[in-house]
């Protein structure tokens, strides 16, 4: 071996631990999820896949560079209480916060670690940011829709149903305390409409079949599906009950429609969580969630479900379902 090769293989040697130390030394950063729905929600899952995978792809390997503690409050109050002070304790670099009683409960308790919302229908009304283009505080993320929704999902409905003089709004007032940014557009729209209007608070799974049996007794009436936690979590209920009494409903989410649900219009929610790996990202580089900007959704999609509009006796017009984005045959 000549000197030339024995220099450069004790140089080589002399690197080796320097290198492992850098490989090793790596910071772990964590990222605590709470999430108000049960474990086991299809949706809520596909809403968590989107953003670990969008975080993969900007180079945010779980095991490697970062870590996630997943709390799963299944719509219970003291449960997202208790699990939010839990993640709290942690520490986390940032929180993903699913919905708005999630996102509120986590600001109660935290001015300081930074936090991003995948669903909030009213984020300056709700009291998380001072603005949209400058939140101010600790959390920004993405809303999902915009109050005059509340008027559009009455006029499909009507355009479907067009016998429509009824019509209910459902809702669960603790999971949707933002419920007045869609009802006053939605009671707009019904006076427009010559459609008589009232809003259908609902608490538990008895009160919605009462709500779908009283619009079912009387001739022509409909149903508006509000978005929020208890609607969402019992859409299989909401459908099958609508399908049973024979009852023309329209929801804010195309899920609904998946499942049976005879007409969707909203934007895709799993696309929030998709665009929520984006914030985390850069909040993980750095950057303040206060100068972050809230945004909303870059579509919104009509989706028409064909079968459920034939069982129960409606006719769609051509241009209605030229119009949709979806239907489902």
């Amino acid at each position: 071996m000549t000197r030339r090769e024995f220099i450069t293989l004790i140089g080589g040697v002399a690197t080796w631990p320097f290198a492992a130390r850098a490989q090793q030394s790596e910071r772990v950063r964590r990222i605590g999820v709470l999430m108000a729905y049960a474990e086991n929600d299809l949706e809520a899952q596909g809403q968590v896949a989107a953003f670990r995978e969008a975080l993969q792809g900007l180079g945010w390997t779980d095991g490697r560079n970062i870590r996630f503690d997943f709390r799963w409050a299944a719509l219970d109050a003291e449960t997202m209480e208790r699990f939010a002070k839990e993640l709290i304790r942690l520490k986390p670099d940032l929180i993903l916060s699913q919905t708005t009683p999630s996102t509120a409960v986590l600001l109660q308790n935290t001015h300081t670690i930074p936090i991003i919302f995948g669903i909030a229908s009213d984020p300056i009304g709700s009291g998380f940011v001072a603005s949209l283009a400058r939140p101010g505080g600790n959390s920004t993320g993405f809303a999902t829709a915009e109050g005059s929704l509340g008027g559009k999902w009455l006029e499909v409905l009507k355009e479907i149903a067009p016998r429509i003089t009824r019509v209910a709004a459902m809702c669960n007032p603790a999971q949707a305390p933002y419920a007045e940014i869609y009802l006053n557009p939605f009671k707009a729209a019904a006076q427009s409409f010559d459609v008589e209007a009232r809003v259908a608070p609902v608490k538990d799974t008895s009160e919605i079949e009462s709500v779908v049996a009283e619009l079912a007794r009387m001739p022509n009436g409909g149903l508006v599906v509000m978005p929020d936690g208890f609607t969402l979590s019992h859409r299989g209920e909401i459908v099958s009950l609508t399908a049973r009494y024979r009852l023309p409903a329209v929801y804010g989410y195309r899920f609904f429609a998946e499942v049976g649900g005879l007409l969707s219009y909203g934007p895709d929610l799993t696309d929030n969580f998709r665009r929520a790996a984006t914030y985390a990202d850069r909040i993980l580089k750095g950057e303040k969630p206060s100068e972050l900007p809230v945004e909303y959704p870059v579509r919104y999609y009509l989706t028409i479900n064909l079968k459920t509009a034939k069982t129960l006796g409606l006719d769609v017009a051509a241009q209605l379902q030229q119009r949709a984005d979806e239907v489902i045959e």
